[in-house]
């Protein structure tokens, strides 16, 4: 484990102010271009490039973007940025029903959906060449990327990962986000997430599509759920084939299985994150050994902005993909 120094600037005096200002700080302007993937079981989703300048041995970056985002997130936007000023090409992918179009099947995503990844990235190899991936994960992501990582063992293609304020145990955190003022993300996601099921319902009752739409329509009155967790127990868990709730956070929660990843690793995680209680971070003396927590006391959820440097947590990324280039 390495305790990172890391000061917060005043007006950004903890978590929850940390982790909203990078949600609505102005964002920069970026121009990514989109390659839609066709998926085998008929679905597609869509991937969005920037390109870069270096050298073709310079490996590609693969982002993962969080719950509710998307490859516009500013987040993703701004490590984008600095990887293209840097050289480096990347390559950013939409979750199911992300990317700013409706999905065509009733499943959507979830923090165990490193099939998709799987597929994407054979997907997207093509257009790459011979050149090598490095891997950027953050929050649901970083879970889904740790999960894939952990199946994939050893690939000289894929050269390793950086998982930002990720989800260890889903259990622990969807509890924390039905308690104190944390109840607000809660809220705001279990919102996001209904709107987003009812609005495909109705977009395939349109279209025609009437057996996805009765999977959805199946699913029951959703406007009576209050919780992230009962979110995931009426909808996530028979969506994607798990029993319930339970079932899904326990084999899915990306803590279970980090001993099995073999590739080189790197955990950007904060004490402070008002999304992720300290009980769910791994136990640092029982790490891979090529796998390093970096642990800092404040930043929030995928905030990370510096009294000194805004730019902390993108730099402390790309520093850590260049150790693997």
């Amino acid at each position: 484990m390495t305790a990172q120094e890391f000061t917060s600037p005043w007006w950004l005096p903890d978590g929850h102010t940390q982790t909203l200002w990078r949600r609505f700080v102005p964002g920069h302007k970026l121009h990514q271009r989109r390659q839609r993937v066709e998926l085998n079981d008929g679905d597609f989703i869509d991937v969005d490039w920037v390109d870069g300048a270096g050298q073709e041995q310079q490996p590609v970056v693969f982002l993962l973007h969080g719950l509710c985002g998307s490859s516009g997130s500013p987040y993703i936007v701004s490590l984008q940025r600095l990887l293209q000023q840097t050289g480096y090409t990347s390559v950013a992918m939409n979750f199911r029903g992300c990317s700013g179009e409706i999905n065509r099947l009733a499943r959507a995503y979830h923090s165990g959906c490193s099939d998709d990844v799987e597929e994407v990235y054979q997907a997207v190899r093509r257009n790459a060449g011979d050149r090598p991936f490095a891997f950027v994960g953050f929050s649901l992501g970083g879970n889904v990327l740790l999960n894939w990582l952990a199946q994939l063992g050893s690939s000289h293609s894929v050269l390793g990962g950086v998982a930002v304020s990720t989800p260890f145990s889903l259990a622990y955190c969807s509890e924390a986000l039905n308690s104190g003022i944390s109840r607000f993300y809660g809220r705001y996601f279990r919102g996001r997430l209904v709107r987003d099921v009812e609005a495909k319902r109705d977009w395939f009752r349109h279209k025609g599509w009437h057996k996805e739409a009765e999977k959805l329509a199946q699913l029951g009155d959703l406007r009576r759920l209050q919780t992230l967790w009962e979110f995931d127990d009426q909808v996530t868990a028979p969506l994607h084939g798990f029993a319930d709730a339970p079932d899904y956070y326990a084999r899915c929660s990306s803590g279970s299985v980090l001993s099995a990843i073999r590739v080189p690793a790197l955990l950007i995680q904060s004490r402070n994150d008002p999304i992720i209680p300290a009980r769910s971070l791994p136990d640092h003396t029982a790490l891979p050994e090529r796998m390093r927590l970096l642990l800092t006391e404040a930043g929030g959820h995928v905030g990370f902005t510096s009294a000194t440097d805004p730019m902390w947590l993108e730099s402390r990324i790309l520093e850590a993909i260049r150790q693997l280039d």
